[in-house]
């Protein structure tokens, strides 16, 4: 499976965000984060006490405003629908794209396999420790809305 959306970002960017691989749902729309039970919208929302963006239009205002860029750690894989537990061959993105045409200074993945696979995959190559943030994806009960707030409260800070 190829990775199908263009990494959101713009010279103002700060912060990364990186997935693993979009959800159906999401190569389905051409955004990230499509899917209605997927929290991420509306956790990074609540942080930056904004309304809920509804369209992808509206999410991009948001992330520029909050000088977010988003982006996914493979850029191929094998997956078995949207199952991360299923991710297996991948090949990484590249993400100096973003780097060297952004203010990034911070990486944040969203989730466990995400995390693991950018220290196996891409850590190496750019020098930038990530973050781990717990994974907004339903399929992760183990965090709920308010666990996950407080844990993405440290977007916040930023590069301070």
């Amino acid at each position: 499976m190829k990775h199908n959306i263009e990494p959101y970002y713009n010279i103002d960017s700060e912060i990364l965000i990186l997935g693993s691989f979009p959800s159906v749902k999401s190569r389905n729309e051409g955004f990230y984060y499509a899917h209605p039970q997927n929290r991420f919208w509306k956790v990074l929302s609540s942080v930056f006490e904004e309304e809920v963006p509804t369209s992808i239009q509206l999410k991009k205002d948001f992330l520029k405003r909050n000088k977010i860029a988003l982006f996914d750690v493979c850029a191929y894989c094998e997956i078995k629908g949207s199952s991360d537990t299923s991710i297996k061959n991948v090949i990484p993105n590249n993400i100096n794209i973003i780097l060297n045409n952004s203010h990034v200074k911070r990486i944040f993945t969203n989730g466990k396999t995400a995390y693991n696979l950018y220290n196996k995959l891409i850590k190496d190559k750019v020098f930038i420790d990530a973050t781990y943030l717990p994974s907004t994806s339903p399929a992760n009960a183990t965090f709920d809305f308010t666990k996950l707030y407080e844990a993405y409260q440290v977007l916040k800070e930023k590069c301070q």
